[in-house]
């Protein structure tokens, strides 16, 4: 049997049971499913990922005489905000390796900083000017390679 519990506002069941082969999914949202078959592979997978899924997970396996018990938080770290500069300002916080950021419309007038922890993460800035610009919105987009998800 597997259990992913989501401890947030609304708590997410999401439970295999390999005697019956039945899954059940209990307040989860659509983004929430097994990333494979959960008889082969119980990992959980969230696409998309929005703020909504932040929250500290479980994960409880039980087979005959033994249980495991993981636990996991997951904090979504991807923020979109401007500057006094009228530069749109786009920030993917404290990755282990560092997310990639890049912006649609595509833009080469871009520019990125970096700042490595001492966690060895690292959080990637990425700034767009937008002064002047005659684009009413501008998408910041963040993906992982640990992912290969946007």
């Amino acid at each position: 049997m597997v259990t992913w519990k989501v401890k947030c506002s609304t708590c997410c069941l999401l439970t295999y049971r390999r005697d019956h082969s039945k899954t059940r999914k209990l307040n989860c949202s659509e983004s929430m499913m097994w990333k494979y078959s959960p008889d082969s592979d119980p990992a959980l997978c969230i696409y998309p990922v929005d703020l909504g899924d932040e929250g500290n997970y479980s994960c409880e396996m039980a087979s005959g005489a033994v249980n495991f018990l993981f636990f996991s938080s997951l904090t979504v770290i991807v923020t979109l905000t401007s500057d006094k500069s009228r530069a749109a300002v786009c920030q993917a916080s404290a990755g282990k390796p560092a997310a990639h950021i890049s912006w649609i419309p595509a833009s080469n007038h871009s520019t990125e900083e970096e700042v490595h922890h001492p966690n060895r993460t690292v959080t990637r800035v990425s700034y767009i000017g937008w002064v002047n610009s005659t684009l009413p919105t501008v998408t910041c987009l963040g993906t992982h390679p640990t992912a290969n998800q946007t």
